[in-house]
């Protein structure tokens, strides 16, 4: 069975955000992670709780002004 660095997926998501895409997390602990280093990072980004998870979703500037 393959065990995933939780520090390393969040790094590996993260870098999805500041390319512009989505990125989707399950576990409660990923997405507190994930939330910590989007707001340490000050990326603009919306968030979209499910019951199995949560969308990050990059907000392009231009858009959010509209």
């Amino acid at each position: 069975m393959l065990i995933m660095d939780r520090h390393r997926l969040v790094e590996e998501k993260i870098a999805q955000l500041m390319n512009g895409y989505t990125a989707y997390a399950e576990t409660d602990e990923l997405i507190r992670l994930m939330k910590r280093d989007v707001a340490r990072r000050q990326l603009n980004v919306f968030f979209d709780r499910t019951d199995t998870g949560c969308w990050f979703i990059p907000v392009d500037p231009i858009e959010s002004k509209h």
